[in-house]
């Protein structure tokens, strides 16, 4: 290894020449920062000189740089130096352009430079050079679960992109729902009438192709490795069973319908009365003509319930929209009409939810002499020959009631998941425990399992609260908390055969990029090309399992002396590891408990009596560091006795930076993240909800230093609160004085 040599180079342009003393800084890099090379450049990001920083890397060894000038976030591509360590100081956004003009703040504007040059400086020399998975796992191979639209959309897609895949399907063929149905709600021009699924086209295409193996009567019986090198082990309904290698994989097991005899009360499980799923059944029987009940009576009027089931506040039955019912329910409407115009069709709806090109195809179901009434019914009653849909009619009023031959229910859609890991963990505990009985319902819920992973932290993926799949469904979609694993269709979100169709291309492309990824060992999303990962000092280990329970993204495991090994493949580079580990031991190449800490305790700490307090504030680089970037650009007002610090998330905050910032005699400290919760908006997932939950329990903290609770706080911040982040800044340190200095200061 090549020894290190450190460079500062301090930009004089966009104004930072005119508001600040540039010479000060090179002075402060080159005395306090130590910098073997300082340079200053009125215009730093240009053509000549970018090309001084590559000749100094060229010529005369630098190994390490610093760059004095904007944001972190701006001109990466002029500075995009992959041979050697970098860190930046924020001069620009960070500085002059969020303090007050005028000449009286000039000095606490220099302060803030002054601070920024030296943290980059000391971040800079606890910093190495990441030199990428020295495991590169190469196979680029596909596993997509499920053959339906989005699981044969997905397959295609990656096989027309060029990559090899495997499809395995649990039925006898391919299709899913879609080869269920008699039509699909139109997709295409003209949006007036049903048209074919498509699912038998689609199958042959699928089954035809080079690149494509299919296995049909199968399911997974294990998934063990990481991106790159999966190994699969798939059962055969014969008994037999089939091992693949696979890079990535696609869990595209669609839906089931929601349970029709959980609601006696809209009659189901009476005859006469059947569910979406039910009905089409009935009009491919049908093939065109008349639709006919089960006992073979033509039917002469039908009522579609809408949302049975479905947008439920009370608990009982699902609380969300399943998005395709409403369309569903008009294209089957038009079965009947199209058969025989004299049947009367009644769609009874709350809120009629038509989504894309719907509104055309709900106009041309009216034309046929669709009945739309927006009613709530109430109960559905056996009468004579066929129901009493009793409902409330919701524009006049009132209580009334219609007879029908068949009723149909639109129930929702619940995800075919797998094992739900809030129920599993607390058996396996148990089972491990040595409980008997919790190792036989161990086996049994295992049994459920759809991907069968045997990661330690269970064979599935985690789940929302509803069982869909959890993905980032803002910045993230398709992504999954297994990393190189990505879900598609409805196992994801309730969603149409449009929708999914989509979703499946896009998860299509999210698994080509992580194997991609792996191959060059490199880091998926959301640190997408990031060659660092995380390593332990072992013998430093004190096996407390924190940072294996913790990753958000089941990228930890143990081996058997109980010590972690991290498949770093699977890892994500959030760093929550390292926010974990009590003894400090798991770090980064390039971002480490050092490389944090360093830039805490590099700040120039005024004493008491200076009235100059100083905060800490450590940003989320993915929403809130950008937050205050942009209240920079907007030239936001905030105060410049805070020292921002930007971490790879929340998660990766350990609590001996807070503790060694108040020890340093820090004012205050402010942590600012993602919203976390049941809607959370955190890119790591669960980051910011540790973050929260550890700055919870750092009480006796306070207790032993004699400090205010109020002097650590902690938001929730989103990337558009570029005035709210100022304000939040503002109102801290307006508390902070309140409060008065921080007493530790004698001591720093």
């Amino acid at each position: 290894m090549s020894e290190m040599k450190t460079a500062a180079y301090i930009c004089s342009g966009c104004e930072l020449g005119d508001k600040l003393d540039v010479a000060q800084l090179s002075k402060i890099a080159q005395k306090e920062g130590k910098m073997a090379l300082v340079r200053e450049h009125e215009f730093l990001c240009s053509e000549a000189a970018v090309q001084i920083i590559r000749d100094d890397i060229a010529n005369e060894a630098v190994t390490h740089i610093c760059i004095a000038a904007c944001s972190r976030r701006a001109k990466t591509e002029a500075f995009h130096f992959p041979e050697v360590a970098m860190s930046r100081a924020n001069l620009r956004e960070g500085v002059i352009w969020i303090v007050a003009e005028g000449s009286e703040h000039d000095e606490v504007r220099q302060d803030m430079a002054d601070d920024y040059v030296r943290m980059a400086c000391a971040e800079l020399k606890k910093m190495k050079l990441p030199q990428g998975n020295p495991n590169h796992a190469g196979n680029k191979r596909i596993l997509v679960v499920g053959g339906g639209m989005s699981g044969l959309t997905a397959a295609l897609e990656a096989a027309e992109a060029g990559y090899e895949v495997v499809l395995i399907e649990k039925e006898n063929q391919l299709g899913g729902w879609a080869s269920k149905l008699w039509k699909r709600v139109p997709f295409k021009q003209p949006y007036a009438e049903p048209q074919d699924t498509g699912a038998a086209a689609l199958a042959a295409k699928v089954t035809a192709h080079p690149r494509i193996t299919v296995h049909l009567n199968s399911t997974l019986a294990e998934t063990s490795g990481a991106p790159g090198r999966f190994g699969v082990q798939i059962a055969q309904e014969s008994g037999a069973s089939v091992t693949e290698e696979v890079g990535a994989i696609v869990q595209a097991t669609g839906f089931s319908a929601y349970d029709l005899n959980k609601l006696p009360e809209l009659g189901g499980g009476k005859p006469n009365v059947t569910d979406q799923a039910g009905l089409e059944a009935l009009a491919r029987a049908a093939n065109g003509a008349t639709i006919k009940r089960a006992d073979g009576k033509e039917i002469s009027s039908v009522v579609f319930i809408q949302c049975a089931g479905q947008r439920d506040d009370s608990g009982t039955h699902l609380p969300y929209c399943s998005g395709h019912c409403c369309a569903t329910s008009v294209k089957q409407a038009m079965y009947f009409k199209d058969a025989n115009p004299d049947v009367d069709t009644v769609v009874m709806y709350t809120d009629l939810r038509m989504p894309g090109m719907g509104e055309d195809f709900y106009r041309s179901a009216q034309d046929k002499g669709v009945i739309f009434t927006k009613g709530k019914a109430a109960a559905v009653e056996t009468s004579g020959d066929g129901c009493t849909v009793k409902f409330r009619d919701l524009i006049l009023d009132e209580d009334t009631a219609v007879n029908a031959d068949l009723v149909v229910l639109a129930t929702g859609q619940v995800p075919n998941a797998g094992v739900d890991l809030e129920a599993w963990n607390p058996i396996v505990t148990a089972a491990e425990g040595g409980s008997e009985e919790a190792k036989v319902q161990r086996v049994e819920l295992h049994k459920t399992s759809v991907l069968k992973l045997n990661y330690r932290q269970g064979p599935d993926m985690p789940q929302l609260k509803q069982g869909f799949s959890d993905s980032h469904f803002i910045c993230f979609p398709y992504e999954t908390r297994r990393t190189g694993i990505y879900a598609a269709g409805p196992v994801r979100r309730p969603m149409d055969m449009l929708q999914a169709t989509e979703d499946a291309t896009g998860a299509a492309l999210k698994a080509i990029q992580a194997v991609e990824n792996a191959s060059l060992g490199r880091a998926a999303h959301p640190r997408s090309g990031d060659l660092s990962f995380p390593s332990a000092r072992l013998e430093g280990c004190t096996q407390c399992k924190r940072c294996t329970v913790e990753c958000p993204f089941g990228a930890i495991d143990e081996d058997e002396k109980r010590y972690p090994v991290f498949n770093e493949s699977r890892c994500r580079r959030c760093g929550t590891c390292m926010g974990a580990c009590p003894v400090r031991v798991i770090s980064f190449e390039n971002y480490s408990v050092d490389t944090v800490g360093m830039q805490i305790k590099a700040v120039d700490m005024p004493d008491e009596f200076s009235e100059k307090p100083r905060i800490l504030l450590l940003a989320c680089e993915n929403d809130a560091y950008p937050a205050l970037d942009m209240a920079g650009l907007q030239h936001h007002v905030y105060s410049a006795f805070v020292r921002a610090i930007p971490v790879r998330c929340l998660g990766s905050v350990n609590t001996i930076w807070i503790t060694d910032a108040l020890n340093s005699g820090y004012d205050g400290v402010m942590l600012m993240g993602c919203k976390h919760g049941d809607n959370y908006q955190c890119h790591f997932v669960k980051g910011s909800e540790l973050a929260n939950y550890r700055m919870s329990k750092i009480d006796d903290t306070f207790k032993q230093l004699g400090l205010e609770p109020e002097r650590v706080i902690t938001h929730e911040v989103a990337i558009t609160d570029h005035a709210r982040v100022a304000q939040l800044i503002n109102d801290y340190a307006a508390k902070i004085n309140e409060i008065g200095m921080s007493p530790m200061k004698a001591f720093a």
